[in-house]
C-alpha cells in the first residue's frame, strides 16, 4: 500500500467510522428510550436495561453502516477533487484504479465487518435478545402488566386488568389463554395477584369465573370459583426449548439445517444475510463511478455529488422493496442480487473505459520532435 492510498484511505476511514458512531448512537438512543419505561414504571434494574439496550446495537450497525461508507467515499473525494488534489495525483501518473483502490478498501473493510455480523453477532445478539424477552414476560410479568390496556405476554396469553389497589394487588382481571388452542379459555376475576413459584410465575384469582370453549364439540363450559391458579409457563417453551425464528438462527444454520417442507423463510432470511454485507461494497462504487470517471469539470462537481446521492437513493430504495418482495415470495431473491451487483459491474466497467481511453490516447500520441 502506497502513501497516497494510505493517506485517502485514513482520511475516509476516519470520517466513515465517525457518520457510524454518530448515527448508530442518535438510533441507538431513540430506541433504547422504549426500554426506559422497563425501569423507571415496571421495576427492572439499570443493568438489565443496559444489557437490553446493547443487544439491540448490533442490528442498527447492519443497518448504518453502508451509508456511513458512502457519505465518507463521497465525502473525501469531493474534497480532494475540490482541492485539486486529485488532479495532481493523476498528473503524477496514478491510474484510475490506484484512485479508487482506498474507496474499494474502505468498502472491503465495512464488507467483513458486515459479514461477521451476519454469521455471528446479529443472530447472537437477536438470540439472546428474545431469550431474555421470552425471561422478563414470565418471571417478571407482574411488573410488566400496564393498567387499562390488554397485556399480550406471547402469541397465545393477553391479560387484562382495570387497576391495581393499595397492596399493589390486581383488581378487575380478565385473561385469555389460547396455549391449548383446541380449546381457549377465558378467565374474569374481581381481584388477582402474581406468584413466583419454583415451576415458574402463576397468578392466583378471587371470585371470577372460567369460560372454556371445546372447538371439536362446539360446547361452552362455565366454571365459577372462589379461588384459581393460572400457571403462566404452562404451554410456553422455554428460552433453550423454544423453536428459533430465521432471524436468530446462525448463517450456516440457516444454509444447512432443515426446514419444514414448504418454508422458505429460513432461506429467505440466508439470502438477505449475505445481501447486507454486498450493499456496503456497492455503495462504496456509487461514489467512485460518479467522482472519478468521465472528464474532469473546473466548474466543480455539483453535479456529480447530486447525481451519486441520487443513485445511493435509488438504489437503497430498489434494496428495500426487493427485501419486502422477498419476504412475500422467494421468487424476488434474484433482484435483490442484480441490485447488488449491478453498481459494482458498472463501476468497474467505467474505470476500465477510462483507463483504456488514456491508454489509447498515449499510444497514439504524436511523438516529440
Amino acid at each position: 500500500m502506497n502513501g497516497i492510498t494510505r493517506y485517502i484511505l485514513r482520511q475516509t476511514l476516519a470520517i466513515m467510522v465517525f457518520v457510524a458512531v454518530s448515527f448508530t448512537a442518535a438510533v441507538w438512543l431513540v430506541q433504547s428510550l422504549r426500554l426506559i419505561d422497563l425501569i423507571v414504571n415496571r421495576g427492572l434494574s439499570f443493568g438489565l436495561f443496559i444489557y437490553l439496550a446493547i443487544l439491540i446495537l448490533p442490528r442498527f450497525v447492519d443497518v448504518v453502516l453502508p451509508i456511513a461508507v458512502f457519505i465518507a467515499i463521497l465525502f473525501t473525494y469531493n474534497r480532494l477533487l475540490s482541492e485539486s488534489e486529485l488532479i495532481v495525483m493523476r498528473a503524477a501518473g496514478i491510474s484510475q484504479a490506484g484512485l479508487a483502490r482506498p474507496a474499494l478498501i474502505a468498502g472491503a473493510f465495512s464488507f467483513v465487518l458486515l459479514m461477521s455480523f451476519s454469521i455471528y453477532f446479529l443472530p447472537a445478539a437477536n438470540r439472546a435478545f428474545k431469550d431474555l424477552q421470552f425471561e422478563i414476560r414470565n418471571r417478571f410479568a407482574s411488573v410488566l402488566l400496564q393498567d387499562g390496556i390488554f397485556n399480550t405476554l406471547s402469541d397465545s396469553l393477553t391479560i387484562y386488568m382495570r387497576g391495581r389497589d393499595t397492596n399493589g394487588e390486581l383488581v378487575g382481571l380478565l385473561i385469555h389463554d389460547t396455549r391449548e388452542a383446541a380449546k381457549p379459555v377465558t378467565i374474569s376475576a374481581e381481584r388477582g395477584a402474581f406468584v413466583d413459584t419454583e415451576s415458574g410465575p402463576r397468578v392466583l384469582m378471587v371470585n371470577g369465573s372460567r369460560q372454556q370453549f371445546d372447538r371439536t364439540t362446539g360446547k361452552l363450559s362455565v366454571l365459577s370459583f372462589d379461588k384459581y391458579t393460572l400457571d403462566l409457563a404452562a404451554g410456553h417453551d422455554g428460552p433453550g426449548l423454544r423453536e428459533r425464528q430465521p432471524d436468530e438462527l446462525f448463517l450456516h444454520e440457516l444454509l444447512f439445517r432443515r426446514a419444514r417442507p414448504g418454508d422458505t423463510s429460513r432461506l429467505i432470511e440466508a439470502h438477505l444475510r449475505i445481501i447486507n454485507p454486498l450493499t456496503a461494497l456497492a455503495f462504496s462504487m456509487i461514489p467512485v463511478a460518479c467522482l472519478l470517471t468521465g472528464e474532469f469539470n473546473r466548474r466543480g462537481q455539483t453535479q456529480r455529488v447530486l447525481l451519486a446521492i441520487a443513485l445511493a437513493f435509488a438504489f437503497e430504495t430498489l434494496d428495500i422493496g426487493f427485501k419486502n418482495l422477498a419476504g412475500r415470495t422467494a421468487a424476488a431473491v434474484p433482484f435483490l442480487y442484480l441490485n447488488v451487483f449491478a453498481p459494482m459491474l458498472v463501476t468497474v466497467w467505467l474505470l476500465w473505459r477510462d483507463e483504456s481511453a488514456k491508454a489509447l490516447r498515449r499510444l497514439f500520441a504524436p511523438s516529440p520532435s
